[in-house]
């Protein structure tokens, strides 16, 4: 049974930064893809990042291109979300979530495609 935990969120102000891991067990990471979701509050979960079973390919939302960048490392079996230059609007619970039947990196941008979900952790930025 594959599982996943978040953490690394937290209180920061506009213009920090922070990282977001995502660690798997149960599994190695190599053959899953991997997702990045965020629901503010009062709104959807929606799409944040993503990549992809082979680690070949990852897929960012615009709103987030540019500032966020998501990566793993196979030693660890982690996922992590690099967020910079912050601002209120990221205010979120962010959720990690697994895919184990290889699917596309576009396929990775809904939330259908996932089979594992996190709990979540909550990123708060202060203006």
């Amino acid at each position: 049974q594959v599982q996943v935990v978040e953490s690394g969120g937290g209180l920061v102000q506009a213009g920090a930064s922070l990282r977001l891991s995502c660690a798997v067990s149960g599994r190695s990471l190599q053959g899953l893809g991997i997702g990045w979701f965020r629901q503010a509050p009062g709104e959807e979960r929606v799409f944040v990042a993503a990549i992809d079973w082979s680690g070949g390919s990852t897929s960012v939302e615009d709103s987030v291109k540019g500032r966020f960048t998501i990566s793993r490392e196979m030693a660890m079996n982690t996922v992590y979300l690099q967020m910079n230059g912050l601002n209120p609007e990221d205010t979120a619970v962010y959720y990690c979530a697994a895919d184990d039947d290889f699917g596309s990196i576009w396929s990775l941008r809904q939330e259908r495609e996932y089979d594992y979900w996190g709990q979540g952790t909550q990123v708060t930025v202060s203006s």
